[in-house]
């Protein structure tokens, strides 16, 4: 799974720290979403999606399989 989620935090100007406080995780573990080494529960991802308002596929989408 893909997400745009620094390129979101770029937009909105806010730290892998800002955002994990509000999503209520660790700044490790945004930066783990971020680069792939973890994927988020449902939970989690709607609340990111929430926090950035925007539909939760335009945050996680799926690599296209060539």
């Amino acid at each position: 799974m893909q997400n745009t989620i620094r390129v979101e935090r770029a937009r909105h100007k806010i730290t892998q720290a800002e955002l994990a406080n509000k999503v209520d995780v660790s700044r490790q573990t945004i930066h783990a979403i971020e680069t792939g080494k973890f994927v988020p529960s449902t939970v989690l991802a709607l609340k990111i999606a929430q926090f950035f308002n925007v539909k939760l596929e335009d945050i996680f989408y799926l690599e296209d399989e060539a």
